[in-house]
């Protein structure tokens, strides 16, 4: 019984933490609005606050810092991923940017088919196809006034975040040391971008330790912590909330909407998604439960 009690506390510890994560990163197309910079300096500041953050929790924990081939494509993912997103919110709406970064599940099927030789399943494929006609919803308001490049970008953000998906599932990966490597190689190459800003007032000195701490920093510690306690596949599905609280904060601060067809294709690619993990835990348990 107490051990029951111990997991259920486990997982409801688990649930909050990535319920924490995904509402933490789901600010970031609010708060990026507030930064006149230049993308890729935003991007370097708020990963350089960010790794000091990351730091502090690292030391206090005892957490050492790895470094191997795989972490350290983890990192570049980390970078790629993070760089990608501040160009796409600079480039088109935030809501496009954060919903077709999610697209990163298909690309985790087509990357483990491409180069592991992993047969994709039925549901993959009937997810993939689903999800890439969400996309084509995107695309088409965008070559109507929209911002293709920012879509694309986008789309690219998502690739670079199945690479950090797939750097901690091997026994060599180390979820903290990737985050930690890619925040201070994306401090270095772009922070010096900082000499040719002109505004440094309070509220975009704000916004950018605010993007920092919480919507980098803490967020990547409750994921990486949440994820101890409860699968990958109900982590997954908890963080669906992220491209639907995010264009939600947007559209709330700075009146930013989606265009009809982009709304579809919103609902298109997230529900394709959601739909996916749910299937895929239940076969989960199907395969689980004794036969009778």
């Amino acid at each position: 019984m107490n051990r029951q009690e111990d997991h259920r506390d486990r997982t409801r510890l688990g649930t909050v933490l990535v319920l924490l994560s995904a509402a933490l990163f789901s600010t970031g197309g609010a708060v990026l609005k507030l930064v006149p910079w230049q993308a890729l300096t935003i991007n370097g500041a708020r990963n350089l606050v960010a790794a000091l953050v990351l730091s502090a929790y690292m030391a206090l924990t005892r957490h050492r810092v790895r470094a191997n081939p795989t972490v350290l494509l983890g990192a570049l993912s980390f970078a790629g991923v993070t760089s990608l997103f501040v160009l796409a919110n600079k480039m088109t709406s935030a809501a496009n940017a954060i919903i077709l970064q999610y697209t990163c599940p298909v690309w985790i099927i087509l990357i483990m088919a491409l180069f592991f030789h992993e047969r994709p399943s039925r549901r993959d494929l009937v997810t993939a196809a689903l999800v890439f006609a969400g996309i084509l919803c995107f695309f088409f308001d965008s070559l109507t006034g929209g911002s293709p490049l920012g879509d694309l970008t986008a789309v690219l953000s998502g690739v670079f975040y199945a690479g950090v998906f797939l750097m901690n599932t091997f026994e060599d990966g180390d979820a903290f040391s990737s985050i930690l490597i890619g925040q201070a190689v994306s401090a270095v190459l772009f922070l010096p971008g900082i000499r040719n800003e002109t505004d440094f007032s309070p509220l975009v000195l704000g916004a950018v330790l605010f993007l920092g701490v919480f919507q980098v920093g803490a967020a990547y510690i409750c994921l990486a912590q949440g994820t101890k306690h409860i699968s990958a596949v109900r982590a997954s599905i908890i963080g669906s909330i992220e491209p639907i609280l995010n264009p939600a904060l947007v559209a709330l601060v700075w009146h930013e909407t989606l265009p009809p067809l982009s709304l579809i294709g919103a609902v298109i690619v997230i529900g394709a998604v959601a739909a996916s993990q749910v299937w895929k835990e239940r076969e989960k348990e199907e395969k689980s439960s004794p036969s009778g």
